[in-house]
């Protein structure tokens, strides 16, 4: 069976690679090395079928090295070892190694000594952000180069270079069917092409069609890698849009989610919004969600969109209130440093105590003594703002403290 055209399309050399501009072109870094005849170790990331693939292949080719392709999750301790022995035979070899973010340590060991060495030059692909995902040691001697998306113009660049392939010969496909391929492609060039080729061959007369591609895939496509950086990037952006009160950006990324079908994870981060975002300036906020969460989990996919939205629509609009997260992060941060202190010997389990002071035996409830430890006595953790529901407990906040500053 011959290739898929993606594999096809691969580009031989850094000028046939797609999009990438800031890596490759006149005076740009990647391109400069080939120039120089002159390639280091390097870690390249970033989301499926943008081009880490062929940047790799493309400069192997173009510096004529010999190298070698392993995957760090399929390939074994016994194939690492047949590289070095084959670097070692050459002087030098390139490894272009596929999920290195997967690379154990066993594995780690044979690589460091001849990276370190200069034996193996090693350039390594990964979806995940390797400044969390890859051995320290390992990212030490390597340089990080992020691939970023590629823009819709640059998915039809690819797509009109596709349809003059040999394998596409008899295709017709006019611009606006390759625009609606790049649109639900999502950035995709890989999902792209394939899409491409499916479509070819799904037809008698070789049209290829808008309602030929939506009768093969009508739904976009979009990374959504539940154990990768691109899942957490769309929970942090939906935290983000939220905490800043854009609703239609809250929903945006909730609809991503909910696409995903993940809906713990939504359920999760919703609830931390609910008390870090928002907390005492609407601390009804809580108890909705959770009837909006256990809503969604009783009628279930697709009907939980709608409890869902509803209530990311309440939270983008909620008056938000960090200050009770702020103050508890503080009094932990006076723990970690020992800052703790012993307790007033009025406060202590002694039932012999006639020292303290009973709250409510006193008008209003309160009386004044000290709580804190004497070291800490004056400090002041929590600093309430002028805004939804918090604005009522500042003013009682205010009228304790006035007592306590009184003679």
């Amino acid at each position: 069976m011959s290739k898929p055209l993606a594999l096809k399309m691969a580009p031989k050399t850094l000028k046939d690679v797609i999009g990438q501009r800031h890596l490759i072109g006149k005076d740009k870094i990647l391109t400069n090395l080939v120039k120089n005849k002159k390639l280091f170790s390097m870690i390249l990331y970033g989301k499926p079928g943008i081009g880490k693939t062929s940047i790799a292949n493309a400069l192997v080719n173009e510096l004529d090295v010999h190298y070698r392709f392993l995957n760090a999750t399929t390939n074994n301790k016994k194939d690492f070892d047949t590289v070095i022995e084959e670097a070692k035979m050459y002087g030098e070899l390139v490894l272009i190694m596929d999920e290195i973010h997967r690379l154990n340590k066993d594995k780690q060991d044979l690589l460091l000594p001849v990276m370190e060495s200069g034996l193996i030059t090693l350039i390594g692909m990964t979806t995940s952000n390797p400044y969390h995902s890859i051995n320290p040691a390992i990212r030490s001697r390597c340089q990080l180069f992020e691939l970023k998306e590629l823009e819709t113009k640059d998915i039809i660049e690819g797509l009109k270079k596709a349809i003059k392939h040999p394998d596409l010969a008899e295709i017709k496909c006019d611009n606006k069917t390759l625009e609606y391929i790049a649109k639900i492609s999502s950035n995709d060039l890989r999902y792209a092409y394939n899409l491409l080729e499916i479509a070819y061959y799904s037809t008698d007369d070789k049209i290829v069609t808008i309602d030929k591609i939506k009768s093969i895939n009508s739904r976009p496509v979009f990374f959504a890698d539940k154990n990768g950086d691109g899942h957490y990037d769309v929970l942090s952006g939906l935290q983000k849009s939220i905490r800043g009160s854009d609703v239609d950006a809250s929903l945006h990324y909730l609809a991503r989610l909910v696409m995903e079908g993940d809906l713990e994870s939504i359920y999760r981060r919703l609830s931390v919004i609910a008390y870090e975002d928002i907390g005492l300036a609407n601390p009804a906020i809580g108890p909705r969600l959770d009837s909006a969460i256990n809503a969604s989990e009783r009628i279930g996919l697709p009907e939980a969109r709608i409890p869902l939205g509803t209530i990311v629509t309440e939270m983008a609009l909620s008056p938000k209130s960090n200050t009770a997260h702020i103050a508890f992060d503080e009094a932990l941060n006076d723990i970690e440093k020992g800052n703790g202190g012993t307790i007033p010997k009025h406060l202590k389990n002694d039932s012999s105590n006639t020292e303290y002071k009973y709250p409510h035996n006193y008008p209003g409830a309160y009386v004044k003594q000290q709580y804190l430890p004497d070291k800490l006595k004056d400090k002041k953790y929590y600093h309430p703002k002028d805004i939804g529901y918090e604005k009522t407990i500042k003013e009682i906040y205010d009228k304790i403290e006035k007592i306590k500053d009184s003679n």
